[in-house]
């Protein structure tokens, strides 16, 4: 697993509006127009576009 980060506010106000719960999902890669996501528990990755 990549050594993922929690996510600020701003970052789970986008998790939770693409239909995720922000509190099994960690930050990977903080990129400027889109987010990369890694599951806390399953490694699941996923990328969402940031708005």
């Amino acid at each position: 697993m990549k050594n993922g980060k929690k996510p600020t506010v701003a970052q789970k106000k986008v998790i939770k509006k693409i239909g995720l719960d922000p509190e099994n999902w960690l930050i990977y890669k903080n990129l400027p127009e889109e987010l990369h996501l890694v599951h806390r528990y399953t490694n699941t990755k996923k990328v969402i576009p940031a708005f």
